[in-house]
């Protein structure tokens, strides 16, 4: 049985995250209406990806247009980013960010959020950090975290152009990022930053946002393929690897 409101709430309580504001990866151990109900009391703000896979294109012909489903604001989030996505964009004061791949939605962060554009896809993750924003893993571990791809960025790392349709047509998308599969090994680096608790069995992992830049910029420019997979099948690490 996912854990109670009273549970989450003690617990997010317990992260001491009342002041912050905080972007949320969560899996779907937990309630994603109990766990947003308790985020609400316990923190200044949150944000989630609300991404939208079937948007993109590989290319900007007609063709990969024609399979492609056009973003607007109602478009669902992915089902692969599980249920806590659609929980929150549903949310009677929810305001989402119009990148047509990469949006993400928000309840009392909108001056963040709302500095995306197409062009811009990491700009909400630099608007969080500039207010010393945390990330929250809720049941997941850090290759669901978005934030470290701004990382990469930031450290000078290979980004992607895609383009995406829109109701308007197709986009061009530049700055998007590439695989997350390898970023599992940055936990032992940012254990000492880490705030954890446990809720039935589900960890909840807080970390300061400006430290998990600070430790990507740093391990990357060590090690120019930190972070990679080592799936030969992966074609995003294989293109940074040789790029």
């Amino acid at each position: 049985m996912p854990a109670s409101f009273s549970d989450l709430k003690t617990a997010l309580t317990d992260l001491g995250l009342r002041k912050s504001l905080v972007l949320v990866h969560a899996s779907d151990a937990l309630d994603a209406e109990t766990l947003l109900n308790a985020l609400l009391e316990t923190t200044r703000g949150i944000i989630t990806p609300t991404f939208t896979y079937k948007s993109a294109l590989e290319t900007n012909s007609p063709k990969d247009a024609a399979k492609a489903e056009a973003f607007h604001l109602d478009v669902p989030a992915d089902e692969a980013l599980g249920r806590f996505p659609e929980a929150l964009r549903k949310h009677p004061k929810a305001k989402r960010s119009i990148h047509p791949i990469l949006s993400f939605a928000d309840i009392h962060a909108d001056l963040i959020v709302q500095t995306q554009t197409a062009y811009e896809p990491f700009a909400p993750i630099e608007g969080l950090a500039n207010q010393d924003g945390f990330v929250l893993l809720a049941g997941v571990d850090h290759r669901a975290d978005f934030s470290i791809h701004y990382g990469e960025k930031l450290a000078g790392r290979m980004q992607f152009i895609r383009w995406a349709l829109t109701e308007n047509g197709i986009v061009e998308c530049p700055s998007c990022p590439g695989d997350a599969e390898g970023f599992g090994v940055i936990a032992p680096f940012l254990e000492k930053h880490t705030r954890r608790v446990d809720v039935d069995g589900v960890y909840l992992q807080a970390i300061p946002l400006k430290e998990i830049l600070q430790v990507v910029v740093k391990k990357i420019h060590e090690d120019p393929y930190a972070f990679l997979c080592g799936r030969p099948e992966c074609e995003l690490c294989e293109a940074v690897r040789w790029g």
